[in-house]
């Protein structure tokens, strides 16, 4: 091999590695992506087999240690909040139609599907649960279909006497800190191994999915790194550790009463009951030891 051939396979070899290095960086940071969005819980992630049936597996934590969310976050919660985030998006023009569609793939309670024209006048949504109540001043202009749902089925009774599924402080599962309702199927005993699987047997698309998840936003869950599959279920985030998950979910709206209540209802994982039998096997469903109730749900 002449010296030229030699410099040749030289520079080629080099250029394979620099290559194969990019390649190593860019999975490393697509798995990290990854791992902060999955901190969340939606309906319908994975099909697992448990005691015989057929579920959604949707339990996933973020991996990064306490410590480590701590630095990423550097906001100070207040006690309550009634401001919107600053990256509102411009509300709708012209009419609104939503479109939902039956699901049948994970376990539902069914009572029909919303209608297809929202009221686009709608300002608040009030929770009163066995703990308190929560305002939410809604966004309807940007998330018509969202609230249109949430609606209908507080209307259906839907949420009436249901147990919120999952309650979350960040030092059970790092850079999470919400409560998740939405359920028709959920325990809330720590024991069911399919809480938080249920919904309402429809989906429908995405909206107002570019607003962070700080402090007392109110948001619709679903699985992770999926898309137009929102149903029932909804969380509202307890504080900024949420924030660096970034957007991607549906925001219906803010917290402006009742974020003390909430703040209340577990200070610490001493406060919970760790589900050890959900069917990710990671301990990730976690539920208050006095249960969540839901009352009534209404808007106006």
């Amino acid at each position: 091999m002449s010296g030229d051939d030699r410099q040749n396979e030289e520079d080629r070899q080099k250029e394979l590695a620099r290559e194969h290095k990019e390649r190593q960086a860019q999975r490393a940071a697509a798995q990290t992506a990854k791992a902060r969005r999955n901190t969340f819980i939606g309906a319908g992630v994975a099909v697992v087999v448990v005691a015989g049936g057929v579920f959604a597996a949707t339990t996933l934590v973020n991996r990064d240690t306490p410590s480590e969310v701590a630095a990423k976050s550097s906001a100070s919660p207040s006690a309550s909040t009634s401001a919107f985030p600053s990256e509102t998006p411009s509300a709708k023009t012209g009419p609104v139609t939503c479109t939902y569609k039956r699901d049948n793939s994970v376990p539902n309670k069914f009572v029909g599907l919303p209608g297809k024209k929202p009221d686009m006048k709608l300002k608040k949504m009030t929770m009163v649960t066995n703990r308190g109540t929560v305002v939410v001043d809604l966004m309807t202009d940007a998330a018509p279909c969202s609230i249109n749902s949430l609606r209908y089925l507080a209307k259906k009774k839907f949420y009436t006497n249901m147990k919120c599924h999952r309650l979350v402080t960040p030092d059970v599962a790092a850079g999470a800190h919400m409560l998740q309702c939405g359920d028709p199927l959920a325990k809330a005993d720590g024991k069911n191994p399919t809480d938080g699987q249920g919904t309402a047997g429809y989906v429908y698309a995405d909206e107002n999915a570019d607003i962070p998840i700080s402090k007392g936003v109110v948001f619709m869950t679903q699985p992770s790194e999926a898309a137009g599959q929102n149903n029932s279920q909804f969380a509202i985030s307890l504080s900024d550790y949420n924030a660096q998950i970034g957007a991607g979910y549906n925001v219906i709206g803010m917290v402006s009463e009742g974020m003390d209540m909430l703040l209340g209802l577990a200070t610490s994982g001493k406060d919970l009951i760790v589900n050890q039998a959900d069917i990710m096997g990671d301990g990730g469903t976690t539920v208050p030891k006095k249960p969540v109730i839901i009352k009534s749900i209404t808007f106006k």
